[in-house]
């Protein structure tokens, strides 16, 4: 995963569109949270912006670290992420339809992927 560009456009759309969705916190967490496995949408968001700022997601100092112990101990296995990554994308296009892309999808799984890896690699 390392090596790939996160572009100044998918970390625009990621915040943007995460800015949007804070003010509707409380029942987008529900919907999110009713999807099996589904968790990761505000730490998605804090890795687009290590992705423009560092060109990678740092793991060390952040709320990522305490994730990556908390999942390895958790037995979290790939296929959680897929079914997490799934209900993430679900939910931010069921509640943005209007700033809804593929841009923006592509945006926002290039963030959770680069985010599990680094909570992986911890």
């Amino acid at each position: 995963m390392e090596g790939k560009v996160f572009t100044e456009e998918q970390e625009t759309l990621v915040v943007k569109s995460w800015g949007v969705m804070k003010q509707n916190a409380a029942e987008l967490s529900l919907k999110f949270f009713l999807k099996p496995k589904a968790r990761a949408s505000c730490h998605t968001c804090e890795s687009a912006v290590q992705l423009r700022k560092a060109g990678k997601v740092t793991v060390r100092e952040s709320t990522l670290k305490r994730l990556g112990g908390v999942h390895f101990k958790s037995g979290v296995v790939d296929e959680h992420y897929e079914v997490t990554k799934f209900a993430l994308l679900e939910t931010i296009k069921e509640a943005l339809p209007e700033m809804w892309s593929p841009e923006m999808k592509n945006a926002w799984r290039e963030a959770y992927d680069q985010s599990v890896t680094a909570i992986k690699s911890e």
